[in-house]
């Protein structure tokens, strides 16, 4: 039987099956899984081209892609992470950002601001390329939960492209400066200032940490001045802070929606969503090829699979 997918000479229910094992293993991988589960065996180069060919042929259902979770209750918040993601390609400057979006819900966190916190249900949404693509791509499912204000909550690392569009696109939202890179770059800056004493310098950083989370932002800073640590040093983290002190309202925050204030969702995302498929050991990827594999790998983590199965189900492309 004829395939679906260029006219391979494969059944569409194996086009299905190698395009699953191709989006979650390697290719080489992959010929090994199907050939344990449908005792036929498929070479990895053949994994990789119906993966690929899927992969292209989802670019719509990609681009126009719905809100996948109920709507918002009166009393619930909307919480969106962004982040970027590098990947290795083939091109002349080898490094490219996946722009990364989770979206979820304050009453889908579960246990929040512990270690056994975990998402109950969420929405990814990822673009490899310009931020105004990526955006345009966000905004459509954040609008389909309707006018939010301050209701919609944001956390994000700070990044000057996510600052400004969120700016200027949800101007009434709340908009968080994660606090795990906050405490990274107090940190990073603690080891310079208190090189040598390992004791004082994590005495001095726990205080520091409770005066941020009680929003004593220019108590912080005062101490920062007070160090022994280099003049430049200083007014780096003083200017970051400063920056974004808007942004570092812990002690309100922590009262809004579920009470997180960290990137744990994005930073999860990252791994699932990209790193578990598309960073493995010495993989570089064609920049198309790419696209195509996030595209898969957006629509099963966000349990989509079954746009992918619907277009199996069209009829077969003749070929001319």
């Amino acid at each position: 039987m004829q395939g679906r997918v260029n006219g391979f000479s494969i059944s569409p229910l194996m086009e299905e099956l190698i395009t699953y094992a191709g989006h979650l293993e390697c290719y080489a991988k992959s010929e090994d899984i199907l050939e344990k589960f449908t005792q036929v065996k498929v070479a990895p180069s053949q994994v990789y081209r119906v993966t690929d060919s899927v992969g292209i042929s989802m670019e719509e259902a990609d681009m126009h892609a719905d809100r996948i979770l109920p709507p918002l209750s009166n009393e619930d918040v909307l919480y969106v992470e962004i982040d970027g993601s590098m990947i290795c390609t083939r091109e002349k400057e080898p490094w490219k950002e996946a722009k990364v979006g989770r979206i979820f819900k304050g009453s889908d966190c579960l246990n929040p601001n512990s270690n056994a916190s975990y998402l109950s249900a969420s929405q990814y949404v990822a673009h490899l390329g310009n931020s105004n693509d990526f955006g345009d791509k966000l905004q459509k499912v954040i609008d389909s939960y309707g006018t939010l204000g301050n209701r919609l909550i944001f956390i994000t690392d700070g990044a000057t492209w996510i600052r400004e569009w969120i700016a200027d696109h949800y101007p009434l939202a709340c908009s968080i400066l994660d606090f795990y890179h906050v405490m990274e770059h107090l940190y990073q800056f603690a080891e310079k200032a208190f090189a040598g004493d390992t004791d004082k310098r994590k005495q001095w950083c726990d205080e520091q940490k409770k005066l941020l989370l009680a929003s004593e932002l220019e108590t912080v800073i005062n101490n920062i001045q007070l160090t022994s640590a280099k003049e430049e040093d200083k007014r780096k983290l003083i200017n970051y802070y400063d920056n974004n002190k808007k942004r570092m309202r812990y002690k309100q925050y922590r009262n809004m929606g579920c009470g997180i204030i960290g990137s744990g969702a994005i930073e999860s995302a990252h791994r699932t969503l990209i790193q578990k498929r598309m960073k493995l050991s010495g993989q570089r990827w064609s920049r198309k090829g790419a696209e195509n594999m996030l595209r898969l790998r957006v629509l099963s983590l966000n349990k989509q699979w079954s746009k992918v199965i619907d277009f199996f189900k069209l009829p077969a492309k003749v070929a001319a």
